[in-house]
C-alpha cells in the first residue's frame, strides 16, 4: 500500500517527527514538554458563510507531560502516535479497534493499564488528526465498512475493477479508506448522486433499478453518514462534477444528516474542506410532502420532546437561516408530526421510485 500524504501534502511520518522534535527542544530548554491541541467543541467552531462550511477555530488547549491531570493522556497520545507510525513504516492498515488492542497493556511496575477501554483511545486518534492535519485514514486506520453503492460507475478498489452496475442486491460495500491511492474512478455515465438515509429504501430503489433508468449513483450511509461515505461523496461530487441529492426522514435528525453532508460536522470541523458538499440538495422528505402527495394521516409520528427541542436548535443554526429552511422547520413544528421515508410505501411499494423522486428531481423541487 502506498503511503498517504497528510496536511499540505506532507508525509505523516514527517509530521510525527516534527511533533517529537518540538518536545525534545522544550525539554532541553528546561520547559515542561507540552502539546498544543485544537479544541474540538461548539465554542471553537465557526460557520464560514463565504465557503458555506463549518470550520474549526484557533482555540487550543495545552497537554503537559509533568501535570497529574494531563500525564495519562500525554502518554496515550504518544502510544497512539507510535502505533500509527509503525503502520506507516510497514505500509499496512488496521482498524481503530485493533489499534486499541495493539496498544493496551499493563504498565510495568504498576497495576495500571495504558487504556481501560476503546473510549479512551478513539478521542486520542481524533486529537492526532487535528494536531497533524491528517485524516485517520491517512494514518492507515480504518473503521468497519458501513454504506453501499450501486449505479452507472466503474472504479478501481485496491487494484480490483468494480462495476457498480453489477453489484447485486447489496451493492458495493463502501470502505472506510477511500483516498486516491485506494479508490480511482474510471467510467462514469451518471448524471447525479442520490444519497439515501435508510438502507431499506435504498434497497427498494436498487431492486427497482432506479439508478439504471435515471442514470445515477445510489448511495446509502445506513443512518448517520459515516466518514468513508462522506469522503467518497465529496470526491465524486468534485472529481466527477455530479450534483448530490440527499433523501432523508422528515424529522430533525434527517435534517441534521443533510446539514452534516452539506456543511460538515462539529466533531470533524477541521476536515470540512475535504468532506462537506455545500451544493448538496435536500430532496426530501419535506414537512409539506404529506399534503403534496396526499399521504394518509396514519403514517405520521408525533414529535416527542427531544424532537421539538432539536428542531428549535436547528432553527438557530446559521446554515438554516434561509427563508425556505425556516419555513420548512417551522411547518414541521406547527404540524407536530414527522414522517419516515418508508411512509411513502403507503402509496404503493414502488411509489418512491416511479413517482416521488422523479417528480422532485425533474421538477427541481428541492431545498438547498
Amino acid at each position: 500500500m502506498a503511503r498517504r500524504k497528510g496536511a499540505g501534502g506532507k508525509d505523516p511520518r514527517a509530521l510525527f517527527r516534527t511533533m517529537v522534535d518540538t518536545l525534545v527542544k522544550q525539554a532541553k530548554a528546561g520547559r515542561n514538554p507540552s502539546l498544543d491541541i485544537p479544541v474540538r467543541s461548539l465554542s471553537n467552531v465557526n460557520f464560514n458563510e463565504k465557503r458555506s462550511i463549518i470550520e474549526l477555530g484557533k482555540e487550543k488547549q495545552k497537554r503537559y507531560l509533568f501535570n497529574v491531570a494531563h500525564a495519562r493522556k500525554f502518554m496515550q497520545t504518544f502510544l497512539v502516535a507510535s502505533g500509527c507510525r509503525t503502520l506507516l513504516e510497514e505500509g499496512k492498515t488496521t482498524s481503530i479497534r485493533d489499534l486499541y488492542y495493539m496498544l493496551k497493556h499493563t504498565i510495568q511496575g504498576v497495576k495500571e493499564e495504558t487504556f481501560e477501554d476503546q473510549n479512551e483511545s478513539d478521542p486520542i486518534i481524533e486529537d492526532l488528526e487535528v494536531m497533524l492535519g491528517c485524516l485517520r485514514e491517512e494514518l492507515h486506520l480504518f473503521a468497519s465498512n458501513r454504506g453501499a453503492l450501486v449505479g452507472t460507475l466503474t472504479l478501481r478498489d485496491s487494484g480490483d475493477v468494480i462495476d457498480a452496475r453489477h453489484q447485486g442486491s447489496g451493492g458495493w460495500s463502501i470502505p472506510s479508506i477511500v483516498e486516491e491511492d485506494v479508490i480511482q474512478f474510471r467510467k462514469c455515465e451518471a448524471k447525479f448522486i442520490l444519497l439515501v438515509e435508510k438502507d431499506a429504501v435504498w434497497r427498494r430503489l436498487n431492486e427497482d433499478k432506479f439508478w439504471k433508468k435515471h442514470k445515477c449513483i445510489l448511495m446509502t450511509g445506513q443512518g448517520m453518514t459515516p466518514r468513508g461515505v462522506r469522503r467518497l461523496l465529496y470526491r465524486m461530487h468534485n472529481e466527477l462534477n455530479l450534483p448530490v441529492y440527499v433523501f432523508v426522514d422528515n424529522d430533525p435528525w434527517g435534517y441534521y444528516i443533510y446539514s452534516v453532508i452539506k456543511q460538515g460536522s462539529i466533531n470533524l470541523a477541521f476536515e470540512s474542506m475535504r468532506m462537506a458538499v455545500p451544493k448538496a440538495r435536500f430532496i426530501g422528505l419535506s414537512a409539506y410532502d404529506r399534503k403534496t402527495f396526499d399521504l394518509p394521516g396514519n403514517v405520521t409520528i408525533q414529535l416527542n420532546k427531544q424532537d421539538t427541542a432539536r428542531a428549535k436548535q436547528l432553527l438557530n443554526y446559521p446554515w438554516f437561516q434561509s427563508k425556505a429552511w425556516q419555513r420548512e422547520i417551522k411547518h414541521m413544528l406547527k404540524e407536530k408530526v414527522k414522517l419516515e421515508l418508508e411512509a411513502l410505501s403507503k402509496k404503493g411499494i414502488s411509489f418512491v421510485t416511479e413517482s416521488y423522486l422523479p417528480e422532485k428531481i425533474e421538477g427541481r423541487k428541492w431545498l438547498q
